[in-house]
C-alpha cells in the first residue's frame, strides 16, 4: 500500500480521508495548510499520492502542487483536488499545476477508493 499526504484545513476531513484510506491500508500523514503540506511533503519523499483543497490558510492547495511539482522528486506524483470549488479557471489553474483528479466535496467514498486503487495498485 501506500504512503498518502492528505492536506486540508478541516480537521474533520483529514480525519474522514486518513480513515477511509487507513481502512484499506494506506498510511496516512497529514498538514492543515499549503505551507505545512510542502513542508510535510519535502519530508516525506516517498509519498505516493498527494489529496489537497484548494481554499486554505497561509498558502492555497493550487500554489502549494505547483511548489510541489517543480521539485524533481515529486514530477511523477499523482495529486487529486479534493475541494467545494469546481469553477473551470481553478481546474485549468489546478491541471496546470499538475492535479490529475479533481474531486467535488463530499466525495463518493466508493469512487474516490477506486480511482486511489487505480494510482495506488496493491
Amino acid at each position: 500500500m501506500g504512503k498518502i499526504l492528505v492536506v486540508d484545513d478541516s480537521d474533520v476531513v483529514r480525519i474522514e480521508m486518513k480513515a477511509m484510506l487507513e481502512k484499506k491500508g494506506h498510511t496516512v500523514i497529514e498538514a492543515a495548510n499549503g505551507a505545512e503540506g510542502l513542508a510535510v511533503a519535502i519530508a516525506n519523499p516517498d509519498i505516493s499520492l498527494l489529496i489537497s483543497d484548494v481554499n486554505m490558510p497561509i498558502m492555497d492547495g493550487v500554489t502549494m502542487c505547483k511548489q510541489i511539482k517543480e521539485r524533481p522528486e515529486f514530477v511523477k506524483l499523482p495529486i487529486f483536488m479534493l475541494t467545494t470549488e469546481s469553477g473551470t479557471e481553478l481546474k485549468a489553474q489546478g491541471k496546470a499545476a499538475g492535479v490529475m483528479l479533481w474531486v467535488v466535496k463530499p466525495p463518493n467514498p466508493e469512487k474516490l477508493m477506486e480511482v486511489v486503487a487505480k494510482v495506488i495498485p496493491a
